[in-house]
């Protein structure tokens, strides 16, 4: 057979396209690893969210507000509202209140950290009475306190809520929720937080996720920048770094340090699931050992039909409904699945969904896995 040649052009060509694939592959094998910025890592020990909690009023419902007699607390607060305005109502009147366009409410908010007087952040009105909905309404001044029993924010404005319903002849639809809503920029900042970020000392970074390596190579990193031992990893989930003693030096530092890109470990391999919702999450780097699976269900169907027993026409029987009941049960055959050591957690859900396992075969699969030690990875069912 006499040997093929290519025009010298398109021999050209090849040899480019097979050294661009090389490349490509060098370029694929040495691509590096995701990083991250410290901030999105970690948080400073001391600079933290509070939470804001309340009661007030919703005034202005449509005759949709809480029900006075099985919700007296509404009436008292009213009562006791009045009161403070100067308005005093005879007893026999105050007695026979029953207003309907009043709603008992909690009132949440959480205040970011070095939030300071006059600011304004979202708050959350939850219905705590009978209420139906809280559409419509306006919040009274409410007084946000925090855990030490402070007031730090006050609230009021317009409730929104971003649910509608409606109700006729017994007949009744509802998109989402009605008893709770949101007020944009309802609180006004009344008082600051203390912190100690402005004290000297060293500063500590809390890891959102504890990892030995990932704290090392934080600390590897700023000392990297900054010089030796400005930061040290004193466990998986603090490290700690000194830091200016001033106030606007440490901010500017503490900027410097957050901005740093730092590599993380690989998180542990983990397989997460909700019973409830039946969903399953996998982690990556979950693998498994030798094992077989055979997973079948097993059904139990119970029905019962009613017949008219009829009698004689001539006799002197009376008509009857007789049931005939019926059981049967069903069991699913069950296919036997085998795996070989060191496979992914993926190639095992593909072959288990091929097969038609349902999400909570999924689960009751996984966790038999692992108490079987056939699963190489961590379990956790919330």
């Amino acid at each position: 057979m006499m040997p093929i040649r290519l025009p010298s052009i398109l021999r050209r060509v090849l040899a480019g396209l097979a050294g661009l694939a090389a490349l490509a592959a060098v370029a694929i094998v040495a691509a590096p690893a995701q990083a991250a910025a410290i901030r999105d890592l970690t948080s400073v020990q001391g600079v933290r969210v509070n939470q804001l909690v309340g009661y007030g009023l919703v005034v202005g419902l449509s005759g949709t507000g809480d029900q006075a007699t099985q919700v007296p607390y509404t009436t008292q607060s009213l009562l006791s509202m009045f009161q403070r305005l100067g308005i005093n109502l005879p007893p026999g009147v105050a007695s026979n209140l029953q207003p309907k366009d009043v709603a008992a409410v909690m009132v949440t908010a959480n205040l970011p950290p070095f939030a300071q007087p006059g600011q304004q952040i979202n708050v959350t009105v939850s219905a705590v009475g009978n209420a139906s909905s809280l559409a419509g309404g306006t919040l009274l001044m409410t007084p946000l306190k925090g855990a030490d029993g402070q007031t730090y924010a006050v609230a009021q404005g317009n409730v929104v809520v971003s649910g509608f319903g409606a109700s006729s002849g017994g007949n009744t639809t509802q998109v989402n929720f009605l008893t709770a809503g949101l007020i944009a920029n309802g609180a006004t900042v009344e008082r600051a937080v203390a912190g100690n970020f402005d004290q000297p000392g060293p500063l500590l970074l809390a890891l959102n996720t504890p990892s030995f390596g990932t704290a090392s190579r934080i600390a590897d990193s700023i000392n990297q920048q900054f010089g030796a031992g400005t930061a040290t990893a004193l466990n998986a989930g603090v490290v700690q770094v000194q830091a200016p003693p001033t106030a606007g030096a440490r901010t500017a530092f503490l900027g410097q340090v957050e901005a740093l890109d730092v590599t993380p470990q690989s998180p542990p391999a983990k397989v997460v699931i909700d019973a409830r919702s039946g969903t399953v999450v996998l982690g990556q780097n979950v693998t498994i050992g030798a094992c077989a699976v055979a997973h079948g269900n097993l059904s139990v169907t119970i029905s019962t039909q009613y017949e008219v027993s009829q009698p004689n026409p001539l006799g002197a029987g009376q008509t009857a409904v007789v049931p005939q009941t019926t059981a049967k049960a069903k069991q699913d055959q069950a296919k036997l699945l085998m795996f070989n050591p060191g496979v992914t957690l993926e190639a095992v859900v593909r072959a288990l969904n091929a097969v038609g396992a349902a999400p909570s075969d999924l689960i009751a699969i996984l966790q038999a896995m692992k108490a079987a030690g056939a699963l190489h990875a961590q379990l956790d069912v919330i």
